[in-house]
């Protein structure tokens, strides 16, 4: 292959295709912000009114998990260290299949809107207020980091100013969720979706255009090994492996499929629990179709540059910029087609921002704000949840100021999601699957979750793992005509998946640094949960968890599982039994006791909260 020529910049049509993205995303906020009546209730701005169907929401699930992260992320991670990337599609099954089968049924029968009202339902006010402010710390993190990715590449990739872009994404993104609240996210996401696809499809297409065909780019891959599927190797501290993707990667997603807000909102706001179980099983196909896009890309990428990394040229400074410079090498011939892309990355960056502005804002009205203002009424808390989304909005593009830190994307928001999503997935599996567990034995289980992930998490990255843990291949510049200065490497590069900033370099290497610590950051999000559960299993026994009333409708039951069989006999039974919840809604549930009082006049459905 020759050397790939200068690549393009940036012309008119790009900027107009950027451009036109960002108005109609904004445009659809302005729609739903009158369409229907507008936003009169905080369920509508919340969630749709409960009104919304499969299809569009599965596509918003989608969208939402493929941020800017993705995009930009998984190729440059499949170009450094191959397919074996591609194994996560065995995880997004199982983890569809534990979120569909064990936490939707039981969010979906209370008829709530915050996921945290369930761990007031089930323990006490102060495990749902532990885990509210959890979930609201990992959020505007993780949201940070998803602002931060696109900014930097557009950098990169045009000369955009990169605080401007990181403005322009938070704007943009904090005006249509204040105006139309989760239909506009919904719908955004869905238009975004299909920005992505063609902005995927575009460099695909041409990539095998320009180099000859897929069996080229698949024996280039191969000659470079990086077509290594079956790793098997058992050691946890291998950063992927089979087992790792497996079973790190399950307990990983899960915690933002089946607990976290932003994703259980979504399936939530179905009419129906049947729609909200199609919309998750849709969404998997979804999932599987990024994930191939993606990881056809990074192959395309390797095959592009085999003899000539651009990134130890020193051609980009970080490897999530690969993307946007294949793109500009292989599309400048096309006008519109770079800004496309640019588009795709930014779309999946508005989808997953406004998800978690939303979700932010619902977490709040509902679990901070309205257990303590009683006497507010609906359009006061409809115009309060607009202005959470504008506090949320700033929120995270000051985060993304510190995003700007941190160093593989990829790496940084995975594990910022495994050290906090971990212990609570724990906290919720324990109230979902442990009938005998208590609040003593939550509360207590959460912090030994939460400071046990914190204490590997935060130990990873100030002493990073050896490169034999992390196994990248090896990428070779021997066709490149330009010379560089090879001892001239940037700190920012030398160590691409760790915070460079808290790097501790030249230190004496300890059994903790080289074991505990080399974990696989995959196994965050499990450690977390497992510590959470075990702790909170023996507490619970110890305190007299076994002693106490449970209303069945806080944990799984056989029924749950049994009702999925009878969806097109009883139809209306769904719809009954939430819209009487609904009202309920747990913002006020002290003890179990005086729920069981409440219960009981509601048009004599006790339900049968004792056992």
């Amino acid at each position: 292959m020759d050397t790939p020529r200068g690549i393009g910049t940036f012309v008119v049509w790009d900027y107009v295709v950027f451009a036109g993205m960002l108005v109609i995303s904004a445009a659809i906020g302005i729609y739903y912000a009158f369409a229907g009546g507008g936003q009169q209730t905080s369920k509508d701005f919340l969630m749709g009114g409960r009104r919304m169907t499969a299809v569009p929401v599965a596509v918003s699930l989608t969208a939402s998990f493929m941020s800017a992260v993705t995009v930009l992320g998984t190729p440059s991670e499949v170009y450094r260290f191959g397919a074996i990337f591609s194994i996560f599609a065995f995880t997004y099954f199982f983890v569809v299949v534990i979120s569909a089968e064990v936490f939707l049924p039981v969010f979906y029968k209370l008829g709530i809107t915050s996921t945290y009202e369930y761990l007031e339902l089930r323990f006490n006010k102060c495990v749902r207020l532990c885990g509210t402010v959890l979930f609201i710390v990992q959020t505007i993190l993780y949201t940070g980091i998803v602002i931060y990715a696109p900014a930097l590449a557009l950098n990169q990739v045009t000369g955009f100013d990169l605080w401007g872009a990181v403005v322009a994404t938070g704007v943009v993104c904090t005006f249509y969720c204040t105006l139309g609240g989760l239909k506009a996210v919904i719908w955004t996401d869905v238009f975004q979706v299909g920005i992505m696809v063609a902005g995927f499809a575009s460099v695909i297409i041409q990539a095998v255009v320009m180099q000859g065909g897929i069996s080229t780019i698949l024996n280039d891959a191969y000659d470079g090994g990086r077509l290594n599927f079956w790793n098997f190797n058992p050691n946890p501290l291998q950063r992927h492996t089979f087992w790792t993707i497996i079973i790190g990667g399950t307990f990983t997603w899960t915690s933002i499929y089946g607990v976290n807000q932003s994703q259980v909102q979504r399936y939530i706001s179905c009419k129906s629990r049947f729609q909200a179980k199609l919309s998750l099983y849709i969404n998997l196909v979804g999932l599987w179709a990024i994930l191939t896009c993606s990881v056809f890309c990074g192959l395309a990428l390797y095959s592009r540059y085999r003899d000539c990394d651009p990134w130890t040229a020193k051609k980009v400074s970080a490897p999530d910029q690969l993307m946007p410079y294949l793109v500009l090498d292989i599309l400048q011939d096309y006008p519109g087609l770079p800004g496309l892309f640019v588009a795709c990355a930014y779309s999946g960056t508005l989808s997953t921002v406004s998800s978690s502005i939303n979700a932010l804002a619902a977490v709040t009205v509902e679990d901070l704000i309205k257990p303590y203002f009683r006497s507010l009424s609906e359009r006061s808390l409809s115009w309060i949840s607009q202005g959470m989304s504008v506090v949320y909005g700033a929120l995270c593009i000051g985060m993304a100021a510190l995003a700007s830190l941190m160093g593989a994307l990829l790496q940084a928001a995975l594990s910022v999601f495994g050290m906090v999503g971990g212990p609570l997935m724990g906290l919720f599996t324990l109230g979902i699957l442990v009938p005998f567990a208590n609040s003593i034995g939550a509360l207590v289980g959460l912090m030994a979750g939460f400071s046990i992930s914190l204490w590997v998490g935060i130990g990873a990255q100030i002493y990073p793992p050896l490169p034999e843990r992390t196994l990248p291949l090896h990428l070779d510049i021997q066709g490149c005509n330009s010379t560089y200065n090879e001892t001239n490497l940037m700190t920012t590069t030398e160590m691409p998946f760790t915070t460079s900033v808290f790097q501790i370099y030249n230190v004496q290497r300890t059994p903790l640094m080289d074991n505990w610590y080399s974990l696989s950051y995959l196994y965050f999000s499990a450690v977390g949960t497992l510590v959470t559960l075990l702790v909170g299993i023996l507490v619970s026994l110890s305190t007299g968890g076994r002693k106490q009333n449970l209303d069945p409708r806080y944990i799984l039951t056989k029924e749950d599982f049994l009702s999925n069989f009878d969806i097109f006999k009883k139809k209306k039974h769904v719809l009954s039994y939430k819209s009487h919840l609904v009202e309920d809604g747990g913002t006020d549930n002290p003890a179990f006791n005086h729920i069981e009082l409440n219960f009981s006049d509601q048009s004599g459905k006790s339900n049968g909260t004792r056992l």
